[in-house]
């Protein structure tokens, strides 16, 4: 699974692409809790970098690249293209979760 390669753009210049396996979508929903929320809100106000928040996010695209490449790996693939992370806020009032979501398309590289 380590050796999945990840590319961002759909066409590789100079590797050619054998076949194409199919599409690879994760997804990864966080709860993030009331303290942080608290103290991100006096950040949004006085402003500055909200570390606490960057952590999770950095947690979720670890995961998120973890779970693309093992999808990949067992559609038999040795490479993904057109790589995308997103992060979205999917809460609904008073309930704060943060989601990432990534999607590309599996295939077999020389």
């Amino acid at each position: 699974m380590n050796d999945i390669r990840i590319f961002t753009t759909p066409i590789l210049d100079g590797i050619k692409i054998k076949e194409y396996k199919g599409f690879v979508i994760v997804r990864n929903v966080r709860a993030v809790n009331i303290i942080r929320d608290f103290f991100t809100s006096f950040r949004d106000v006085f402003g500055g970098r909200s570390s606490s928040y960057q952590e999770v996010m950095r947690l979720m695209q670890e995961d998120v690249i973890a779970e693309a490449k093992a999808e990949a790996a067992r559609q038999g693939a040795n490479a993904i293209v057109g790589f995308n992370l997103d992060y979205d806020n999917v809460g609904s009032k008073g309930k704060s979760l943060l989601m990432a979501s990534a999607k590309g398309t599996a295939v077999v590289i020389e």
